[in-house]
């Protein structure tokens, strides 16, 4: 050694002097070396830390505890990100934008990143443009400036020697396109589409599909170009070659007809080419091919490939023998040799119903198909239920017979306790009934509505009250089934079904009334003891008018209905007394909780009852409770009670003629013949009458006011003005408290609304007219508004009609007014509106200031499972339709 008396001067120097001779030195200990002394020289702004790693940020933010404490870890981090951006050359730019765009998809705001989103994709490496790219497509829209600056750098990375980076850009493109940028670019992806590489070509095609969407003027650039797809071995590049052409055949019937034909140009391969030949070679080739582990999903050879070459057949065939034939054997291949135990099989076996059922089939086809869906239905899936319950839906009217067979299942669907299930087996249970089946379908929905939720209660019944009136096959059972549904419905009734009831009982033979009466009694009754009326106050409305109507058969032993009765429960009736009855309508008029209306229908009735019933003690009780009411706190219960009262007193010549029983209703609109010119009133009579009879009918609808005629016209218009006489005729007819007091001081304030149509046959009330105004017309469906004046409210029955193809379902009308106006809307008449078929929904509208009405419409439906959503404004009706 050559210089020995330096050994000991080394070894006694402290170990962080003596580092750097250290023989474990190495590159970290370097590294450590130069941070210390950046550390020592350098001022505070150069020392930049290093970057937190995505992962750590993200333990970082799951282990905050609170909102707040997640927000602080957050704005903490976009703080230094920021700093960071200042610098032009970081190199931890990539990291940072990693961490933004997790921040991102928190929900906080990223936006300041967009431009170091652009620096990264100019960057050569390809780590930096991934995340530059992913970026572009989080951070950046067409409705940002910065989206204009990154049209030059998908151009370069489009003609990159790199499939990756070439796959980076059309997915960018794909995803971030603006209308300038598609046409600008769109060349370049036509030309990748020919490209031979298949990673790139099925990357172009998605581009295409997604160029095509945002800017549909593009689709002929890319036809020809599509050419090249199906004939490619690769599956990915089919199975974006048959989403392409799907897109292109859905939105336009120019394209869909150049796939259709098949005419070659003068021998070349050019021209137009049929491609169902094609896409049923590679069904085929799919069904038969052995297993192959890199196509296989349980069993089943590529189904995603299936299913969209399914989708595109349905298309191709629909409305087209030719090429329905063509595709006849191999969907008949597909849905017998399609295993079921796995769910996908299942998907493919749903689009092959689809097609089947859209286009041009046979009919032993279509037979198989709903064979299928029959399977569906008896699945433990309740997805798959469903999704069978929607389709039968759908395709019931193309064959009613093959579906009829899975009655009993359908029926079976009514009780599962998924509530849309029960909700689509609902519906198609109407669908399928018919006059055959029609008392073994009512028999199952009764037991349905009796223990079916609330929401079901409206629709149910008032389908079934359509149903029993179209199929009925006799008046006995309509009246039974009428019955049942306004016991099982309760206040779910809607409130047509009360009307039309009523028509039928008051249009049925005689016979039939008092077996009508007897039936309603005996509810009424058990009603009344049960103390449930308050539930089931439409049966309480319905069988009050017919037991004031009828009662006389009710009590009276000479008719003959007892041998109309049937064994269900009605066999052991026993007449009532007439004291009974009339303790049963006490207990009902002195309940706290029924509604004013029904108590209006049971006072009326009451007062027809005093007609009705021959002993003296009844007369009198019914007077004592008529009386009652001439003082009650509610105003329109008291003028009825005050009105009634004086049929009891000196007008009491005129009550067996004002309230004997009314004549049978007309279901339409009855049509009046014009009086002879001898039988009218003098002038001031008229006007008088025309006060009466044309005044507003009341507001529950009571049917019971038109009797018979009077046999002397003008004896009963001298007995009119004798009792009118006390009436103040000039004061507003809005009844007041003050006025109130003034009825029962027998000083009437207002028009008698007793009187109202009483004199009807004598002089025939005008009938409201009627004006059709046309709504909305698209996609095959009409919407009408049937117009009836009616003074400050107008009647607007909604009807829609459907002359497209498919079953239309989930139909939703909506409506809005100015505030200056009240809207009053019903239960519609159904959801799903069949081809040919239509729904109605009753609207009223009040209108105090007599402005003109505007109407904005809303209406919503599904059409072959695409939602649908229109809108328009009605300003056309009538300037007289609130005069």
């Amino acid at each position: 050694m050559a210089y020995p008396m330096y050994e000991v001067d080394w070894s006694v120097l402290p170990p962080e002097q003596n580092r750097r001779f250290n023989p474990a030195f190495n590159i970290a200990t370097i590294k450590q070396v130069v941070n210390e002394a950046i550390e020592r020289v350098a001022p505070v702004s150069v020392r930049m830390q290093t970057p937190t790693r995505l992962r750590d940020l993200i333990r970082q933010i799951r282990a905050a505890r609170t909102a707040a404490e997640e927000r602080s870890v957050v704005n903490k981090e976009c703080a230094y990100i920021r700093s960071t951006f200042r610098e032009e050359d970081s190199v931890w730019r990539c990291r940072n934008i990693a961490k933004l765009l997790y921040i991102h998809m928190l929900g906080y705001p990223a936006h300041f990143g967009q431009l170091e989103c652009l620096k990264l994709i100019a960057s050569p490496r390809f780590t930096d443009k991934r995340v530059g790219y992913l970026g572009a497509m989080l951070l950046l829209d067409e409705r940002q400036d910065v989206h204009l600056l990154i049209t030059n750098c998908l151009k370069n990375d489009l003609n990159s020697n790199t499939q990756f980076v070439v796959g980076l850009a059309l997915c960018t493109l794909g995803a971030i396109a603006s209308p300038e940028m598609a046409r600008d670019l769109a060349s370049e992806v036509e030309r990748l589409i020919k490209s031979p590489n298949a990673y790139i070509k099925k990357k172009a095609a998605l581009c295409a599909f997604r160029i095509i969407r945002r800017v549909p003027d593009l689709m002929e650039m890319f036809l020809p170009a599509t050419r090249s797809l199906l004939t490619e071995k690769n599956h990915g590049v089919l199975i974006t070659g048959v989403t392409l052409i799907t897109e292109m055949c859905e939105n336009s019937p120019d394209t869909l007809n150049h796939f259709k034909k098949n005419r070659k140009a003068d021998g070349q391969m050019g021209g137009h080419m049929m491609i169902v030949p094609n896409l049923v070679r590679i069904l085929k080739n799919l069904i038969l091919a052995g297993y192959s582990p890199e196509h296989d999903v349980s069993g089943v050879s590529d189904p995603f490939l299936q299913v969209k070459i399914l989708r595109l057949l349905r298309i191709l065939g629909k409305n087209d023998a030719e090429a329905s034939e063509a595709m006849n054997d191999i969907l008949a291949q597909v849905a017998t040799n399609t295993e079921t135990s796995k769910n996908v099989g299942n998907t493919i076996l749903y689009e092959t119903v689809l097609s089947i059922m859209d286009i041009k089939s046979e009919s032993s086809l279509r037979v198989l198909a709903i064979n299928i869906l029959g399977r569906f239905l008896l699945n433990n899936d309740k997805n798959i239920r469903y999704v069978a319950l929607n389709t039968l839906l759908r395709t019931v009217h193309v064959d009613t017979s093959a579906v009829q067979r899975h009655r009993t299942t359908i029926l079976e669907c009514l009780k599962d306790p998924d509530v849309s299930i029960r909700r689509r087996a609902m519906e198609l249970s109407f669908a399928l009934i018919n006059s055959q089946n029609i008392r073994a379908m009512m028999k199952e929905l009764l037991l349905f509505l009796e223990r079916s939720d609330p929401e079901f209660k409206a629709h149910c019944s008032s389908a079934m009250v359509l149903a029993a009136e179209r199929y009925a096959p006799s008046s006995k059972w309509h009246l039974d089934t009428l019955f049942q549904v306004l016991l099982k419905a309760g206040n779910y009734l809607r409130d047509d079904t009360v009307s039309s009831t009523l028509q039928i009982v008051s249009a049925a033979p005689g016979e039939r009334q008092a077996y009508a009466a007897m039936r309603l009694w005996s509810s009424l009754e058990r009603s009344a003891v049960c103390a449930d009326a308050t539930e089931k106050q439409p049966l309480v409305q319905v069988a009050a008018w017919t037991i004031g109507e009828y009662g006389d058969m009710l009590v009276s032993e000479a008719s003959n209905a007892i041998s109309m009765v049937d064994d269900d429960g009605v066999d052991d009736f026993t007449r009532p007394s007439e004291e009974y009855v009339i303790d049963i309508y006490q207990k009902l008029l002195w309940s706290t909780q029924l509604s004013i209306t029904t108590k209006e229908y049971l006072l009326l009735s009451l007062a027809k009852l005093s007609t009705r019933l021959t002993t003296k003690p009844s007369q009198d009780k019914i007077r004592v409770i008529i009386d009652t009411f001439g003082s009650h706190i509610h105003i329109e219960l008291q003028q009825r009670g005050v009105e009634l009262s004086q049929l009891y007193k000196q007008y009491a010549h005129l009550r067996p003629a004002l309230l004997e029983r009314m004549p049978p209703m007309e279901a339409g609109a009855p049509e009046h013949d014009a009086e002879p010119e001898h039988d009218k009133p003098p002038p001031e009579q008229d006007a008088l009458l025309d006060l009466i009879i044309g005044s507003e009918p009341l507001s529950n609808g009571d049917m019971e006011h038109a009797p018979a005629p009077p046999t002397n016209n003008n004896s009963t218009t001298n007995d009119i003005l004798d009792l009118l006489s006390g009436l103040d005729l000039s004061t507003p007819s809005v009844p007041t408290p003050t006025t109130a007091v003034s009825v029962t001081n027998n000083n009437m304030a207002t028009p008698s609304l007793l009187l109202d149509g009483l004199f009807a046959p004598a002089q025939p009330p005008v009938q409201p007219q009627e004006t059709v105004v046309r709504a909305l017309e698209r996609n095959g469906v009409l919407v009408e508004l049937v117009a009836q004046r009616g003074g400050d409210t107008a009647a607007l029955t909604m009807r829609a009609r459907s002359s497209a193809a498919t079953t239309i379902t989930d139909f939703l009308f909506q409506a809005a007014v100015p505030r200056t106006f009240r809207l009053d809307m019903m239960s519609p008449s159904g959801t799903v509106l069949t081809p040919q078929g239509e729904i109605t929904q009753l609207l009223k509208i009040t209108n105090p200031s007599k402005t003109p009405l505007r109407l904005r419409i809303r209406v919503s439906y599904n059409i072959d499972g695409n939602p649908i959503l229109e809108q328009a404004e009605v300003n056309n009706f009538p300037p007289d339709l609130f005069n």
